[in-house]
């Protein structure tokens, strides 16, 4: 019986040891990894907003929090990066929007001009059906079917089995109606903000 007991003794140190070491480890890679990952994070906004703003020499001249009510009630928060050229000019705004998807949320952000129509966009994260959902990333940009760029969400954008303007994507009605949802959200948040002119959703130049 107490060789047993001895063995069972050894059994949950050993084990012990193993887990306490395996911690540390996956703690050390953690540590190891979260600079280089958050790096990438901030690399890929950095891109993200000179792509979706159609501008290179930009600079993000002041960035705000904006919370909003859905129409069910639920908070969303979307995040403004008001952006200058190298000569102090406003350049408008790129917005990160969420929503919901097919798959899960779709995060999108959209650049917007001082008088708020769209220069760009470019989807930051989504969980869609690749080959359907996931054509959001091209479907609506400049030339493509369901062009939005240049187009003005003060009238809300919808599809057109909606009796809107945007042809959805093929088969992906669902993900259509919530990319141009987080893109109406988004110039909401815009004319929102501080910076902008609640009338006409044209910036004004900021003063830090």
């Amino acid at each position: 019986m107490k060789k047993i007991e001895s063995s069972l003794t050894n059994m949950v140190l050993v084990l012990t040891g193993v887990a306490v070491i395996m911690g540390g480890i996956l703690a050390l890679v953690n540590d190891v990894t979260s600079g280089p990952i958050a790096q990438q994070k901030e690399k890929a906004l950095a891109d993200g907003i000179r792509a979706v703003m159609a501008c290179d020499g930009i600079t993000v001249a002041n960035t705000d929090t904006v919370r909003q009510n859905d129409a069910k009630g639920k908070e969303l928060t979307f995040i403004i990066y008001q952006t200058q050229d190298a000569q102090g000019k406003d350049l408008g705004a790129a917005v990160e929007s969420t929503t919901g998807g097919f798959g899960g949320d779709l995060k999108v952000l959209v650049g917007f001009n001082p008088d708020g129509k769209i220069l760009g966009y470019t989807l930051l994260e989504h969980a869609e059906t690749p080959g359907l959902g996931a054509k959001a990333d091209k479907w609506f940009q400049k030339g493509e079917k369901g062009d939005i760029i240049g187009k003005d969400p003060k009238e809300k954008l919808t599809v057109s089995k909606d009796g809107g303007q945007v042809d959805a994507i093929t088969a992906s009605t669902i993900t259509s109606r919530a990319f141009l949802l987080a893109v109406n959200n988004a110039y909401n948040a815009y004319k929102a903000t501080p910076a902008t002119d609640a009338e006409t959703g044209a910036s004004k130049q900021h003063h830090n």
